[in-house]
């Protein structure tokens, strides 16, 4: 009687074991619409903020769903001896990046992304994120 029960009670506790790994996993999916490749200021609120926060500092309503909080945005000047560091930003943007704040690219890659939006205008993909990162040097805490 006995023996029925705890292998009941093993399989109960591996599969709601199995049910939380599975959900440390999950992904978050972010629906994104097409913006004017001259407005960084709309692309970053379509791309970036849902992760970055509208303000940049990291604090955006998917972030606490992110294994490490997102990068404050706003600091980029001065973490880097007071000069936006624009060629790391758009290299980033178009390629991800290793490093411990992405944990595995949760980053979005958006180069790719970006391009997709016009497949024939290579122009389009680079003057998006020239545009993307010279609005994030705009909003550098001074």
């Amino acid at each position: 009687m006995l023996k029925p029960l705890l292998i009941t009670a093993i399989v109960a506790a591996l599969a709601a074991g199995m049910g939380y790994a599975d959900q440390s996993s999950s992904k978050v999916i972010l629906q994104v619409s097409k913006t004017a490749p001259s407005n960084g200021q709309q692309m970053y609120v379509g791309y970036c903020a849902p992760c970055h926060g509208v303000d940049g500092r990291g604090k955006g309503p998917v972030a606490s769903a992110l294994r490490t909080p997102p990068t404050d945005l706003t600091i980029l000047r001065k973490s880097n001896h007071g000069k936006f560091p624009d060629t790391r930003v758009m290299t980033t943007l178009e390629f991800g990046a290793e490093i411990p704040s992405h944990g595995s690219i949760e980053m979005p890659i958006w180069g790719p992304i970006l391009g997709k939006m016009n497949m024939s205008n290579d122009q389009e993909r680079v003057l998006r994120i020239s545009n993307l990162s010279r609005y994030l040097d705009s909003i550098q805490t001074r």
